[in-house]
């Protein structure tokens, strides 16, 4: 189990959001925390911290008049930290590349494989061929709905079909080498992680990591004995770095 380094931007800047809350048709997101600083210098804190296998988000839909800005601070992370974080937000196959030559280790990626609510195989495919298995994560974040857990595209605010349980996760594992899974529901509200996903995702043959609700120890340890020490985490609004109470040290104690 890793603690995984995390980098919002959402309208230019390093936030923290409630997930579920995000709006492209408003271009806003109830915010927890709209930082002062900069994306590389979040980037060169995990660096010196010797946290890699982290994820640098861009929030904004490439339609929005931030997303260039937005952009550029992705791009800035990825620079002063090469090789330690991926990249999310926006990827295709035809932009993909810029983003592993700017420094990341893999691209995050949730809508282009998805059309009319299903996974589009083609374009996983397409995808994968693009930078190899060996650098795309995909992102199979979800909401909960008629009690089971779906992934949800476009900043999480589409529902599709695909159900993400057991199946999926090796069905997929084909294509990508990682998964990044945001419990949407709980995602930014410091209240508690999403239990009930966590033996599913320790099912993962491949690395996968959890984001969602972490808002104390409890949690972190909570995390660890579902998740049977193989599922990562990810924690934002709940550290101080993000105007939270949690020391990103007291995680890596709890975690070792």
């Amino acid at each position: 189990m890793r603690l995984r380094p995390c980098i919002d931007i959402h309208n230019g800047k390093v936030k923290q959001i409630i997930g579920g809350s995000l709006s492209d048709e408003k271009g806003e997101a109830a915010e927890n925390y709209v930082s002062g600083k900069d994306a590389a210098y979040y980037a060169g804190m995990f660096r010196d911290m010797g946290l890699s296998g982290g994820h640098v988000i861009i929030l904004n839909p490439s339609s929005s008049e931030y997303y260039e800005q937005s952009r550029e601070q992705a791009l800035a992370a990825l620079s002063a930290y090469p090789q330690g974080m991926m990249a999310g937000g926006g990827i295709v196959p035809g932009n993909a590349k810029e983003y592993i030559d700017a420094g990341a280790s893999h691209v995050i990626v949730t809508s282009y494989v998805f059309r009319d609510g299903k996974i589009d195989y083609d374009r996983l495919a397409e995808m994968r061929d693009a930078v190899g298995r060996e650098h795309l994560c995909l992102d199979l974040s979800c909401r909960v709905r008629d009690g089971a857990r779906y992934v949800v595209t476009d900043r999480w605010q589409k529902y599709t079909d695909e159900k993400l349980d057991e199946d999926l996760l090796t069905k997929l594992a084909e294509y990508a080498s990682e998964y990044l899974v945001h419990a949407v529901d709980v995602e930014g509200r410091q209240q508690g992680i999403d239990e009930e996903i966590l033996p599913v995702l320790a099912s993962s043959p491949i690395p996968v990591t959890y984001a969602g609700g972490v808002g104390s120890i409890e949690d972190i340890e909570t995390l660890k004995k579902l998740g049977a020490s193989r599922v990562d985490v990810t924690v934002g609004s709940a550290l101080k770095i993000y105007g939270g109470s949690m020391e990103m040290e007291e995680i890596l104690a709890c975690i070792s």
